[in-house]
């Protein structure tokens, strides 16, 4: 007995031993949370019931210089259905007529919707999607369905918001306008107007605190935000939404024609550098005909220019006085050859013996190289700084990304060789976007000053203007007024007697310059070899008011018309033509008051008739039928009209007395 109770002993000591250590241990966390740990589980609880909520600022809108909408945010709205939430009854009752109204907005059978929101009641599914991508007014719509119209608790209708950026005008100037937004990493990226100028555009967001109460739901502690949301600026662009139009739609009909790799088109308004319209179309297949907004290749895309490289040719020539444009020159049946390369004119044969200003019209390689290579051979230096005081060596500085990179070589560098000069001088060896080559032609438009593309004008916040972009001049003067007044003629005359002259038109004036491009020659062993076809230049000729350049790449070389008055030139006229004939806000009526002889006989001759107390039927033969019917209708007569144009029969003859109850019938034509 006395060792049974030994043993209870020994087991209480202990068990009151494990206590005593369990206290310690206890006593021990205790304080360690209380004095080391507790920050770190005060903060925990705090976030577990207190947190910052962030309230989105509504990003601003993107006009065109119209005043059309480019891009806006809008809500968009995911609908999903927690099966659970109704009451038996009331899911009973509803779930038919559910069915049928998600059919009728929706679109697929009632029957669909109703297996689906049977199928989730039984496997108790708290998270069907019933539909993504609604608008606003068919998410109001669809609250007021049956059972969806008792509430998220009682009907099960989960709502699910997010705000989408949208273009209104579609894909028109899609890549000019860009983006901004979260990738598949997590990683912002963007391109762009969206992009460049998001600082403006999408404002700070602000913090509510909110406390954690019931259900997982929160409330806002205080009445005021911790910091209030302030809502993104709107940007105007420079962006002409009819011009934007006509240039869209006219590069999509050329490249679908000439079944095109790509292409872009850029209008820029010729005295402040404006860009009223900017398109760039490409094939993501090359077997697909269907084009898309894939790549700024107006403003990415160096590549060699080709002829349209020989205004730099004239403006140094004409500018260094080297020679006048009447010098003649020998084309040599169409080839010339520098250190075994030979240089050829498209057309075979040769011009004879040409101006060099009839060499530029004609796009002669031959009178260009001549010309280039004999007055700078001696100092290529003189000629390449030429190139580079006009800015053509160095990107333009556009807040852009990806802006493409000019190459232009320097005499003495690695890349420099032989034939290096004479290849520059039609546009081979070096390497411009075609944004530089337009802004380099709208400087002689706009008589020598260079001005900055620029593709928004100012910042707003509503109706207050917060920044203004203003004109930005590269270089005032790029060449002579002379020069400028040469270079003016010859491009007139490549549109009216010169490689443009399918161009031409009397009602409209043009003037700039063809390009040919042959490119890939040089790799995969000449199976890459394509044509760049390109028409830049301006309109009017005479006063120009906007600049415009169109390239276009591997056009379809089967019909032997791959060169750039046939592909790129269309274009080009198709944008004069629309802006100065279609476009009621540039038609003026001229000379309204100036008299016209015949217009004033014809109303003298309906006069006299008019005012001869006539008590006879008229000889109305001749006459126009505006006239003839307004005459016999203030004699009282009833006057039916059969055709248009002049009386060539009237039904009652001349001479018959007047009857004011007959009717007469004229017949037109």
């Amino acid at each position: 007995m006395a060792v049974e109770d030994k043993h209870i002993s020994y087991r209480i000591y202990l068990v009151a031993f494990s206590i005593f250590l369990m206290t310690i241990a206890i006593t021990f966390k205790l304080t360690r949370i209380q004095w080391v740990e507790g920050d770190y589980y005060r903060k925990l609880a705090k976030e577990r019931t207190v947190r910052n909520f962030v309230i989105p600022a509504n990003k601003g809108n993107i006009y065109s210089a119209d005043g059309s909408l480019l891009a806006t945010s809008i809500p968009n709205y995911n609908i999903r259905f927690d099966a659970i939430a109704p009451k038996g009854i009331a899911f009973e009752k509803n779930v038919k007529p559910l069915a049928d109204s998600l059919s009728k907005m929706l679109g697929k059978p009632s029957s669909f919707y109703y297996t689906q929101l049977r199928m989730a009641r039984d496997n108790k599914n708290r998270y069907l999607l019933i539909a993504r991508d609604l608008s606003y007014t068919q998410y109001i719509k669809m609250k007021s369905f049956p059972l969806f119209n008792l509430g998220a608790n009682k009907g099960g209708m989960i709502t699910e918001q997010e705000t989408v950026r949208k273009h209104p005008i579609g894909q028109i100037a899609e890549r000019t306008i860009g983006y901004d937004r979260i990738d598949e990493n997590g990683i912002r990226v963007g391109k762009g107007i969206e992009w460049s100028f998001r600082k403006y555009l999408n404002g700070k967001d602000g913090k509510v605190l909110k406390q954690k109460i019931a259900k997982g739901q929160w409330k806002p502690i205080r009445d005021v935000n911790e910091v209030d949301p302030q809502d993104g600026y709107d940007v105007i662009s420079t962006i002409d939404v009819y011009i934007q139009d006509i240039a869209h739609h006219a590069l999509l009909k050329q490249l679908k024609d000439y079944n095109a790799e790509h292409g872009c088109v850029v209008v820029m308004e010729t005295k402040t550098g404006k860009i009223k319209a900017i398109s760039n179309l490409g094939k993501l297949n090359p077997a697909d005909s269907t084009y898309f907004e894939t790549t700024n290749y107006a403003i990415a895309e160096a590549h060699e220019p080709g002829s349209t490289f020989k205004l730099v040719d004239m403006i140094a020539l004409l500018d260094d006085h080297k020679i006048d444009t009447s010098k003649v020159y020998d084309s040599h049946g169409g080839i010339v050859e520098y250190y075994g390369k030979k240089v050829r004119d498209s057309h075979e044969g040769g011009y004879g013996r040409i101006s060099l200003a009839r060499g530029f019209e004609v796009s002669s390689n031959t009178v260009m190289v001549q010309a280039v290579y004999e007055n700078y051979r001696n100092n290529p230096k003189e000629f390449v700084d030429h190139i580079d005081r006009m800015g053509l060596n160095e990107p333009l500085g556009l807040p852009f990304q990806g802006e493409g990179k000019p190459t232009i070589p320097q005499p003495g560098a690695k890349n420099w060789y032989a034939t290096t000069l004479p290849w520059m001088a039609f546009g081979y060896g070096v390497a411009v976007t075609p944004l530089q080559t337009l802004t380099l032609y709208n400087a002689i438009a706009n008589n020598g000053e260079m001005v900055k593309p620029q593709f928004v004008s100012e910042i707003k916040e509503w109706n207050k203007t917060i920044k203004t972009y203003n004109k930005e001049v590269i270089n005032p003067k790029i060449c002579s007024d002379e020069t400028i007044k040469k270079l003016k003629a010859v491009m007139q005359n490549v549109v009216k007697r010169g490689t443009a002259s399918k161009l031409y038109s009397k009602d409209f004036s043009m003037a700039g310059k063809t390009g040919t491009a042959q490119a890939g020659y040089a790799t995969n062993g000449g199976a890459d070899k394509h044509y760049i076809s390109s028409f830049v230049g301006f309109f009017p000729a005479e006063s120009p008011k906007y600049s415009c350049i169109v390239v276009v790449h591997k056009p379809n070389t089967s019909g032997n018309n791959y060169y750039g008055a046939d592909v790129a030139g269309p274009v080009f006229k198709r944008i004069a033509q629309k802006i100065f004939t279609d476009s009621p806000s540039t038609n003026v009526v001229r000379n309204i008051n100036r008299k016209v002889k015949k217009q004033d006989n014809a109303y003298a001759d309906y006069y006299a008739k008019l005012q001869s107390g006539i008590k006879t039927i008229p000889n109305m033969k001749g006459m126009s039928g505006m006239d003839a019917v307004a005459l016999l209708e203030n004699l009282k007569l009833k006057v039916k009209v059969i055709g248009v144009g002049k009386v060539k029969k009237q039904s009652i003859p001349a001479g018959e007395a007047l009857d004011k109850n007959k009717t007469i019938i004229l017949e037109l034509s």
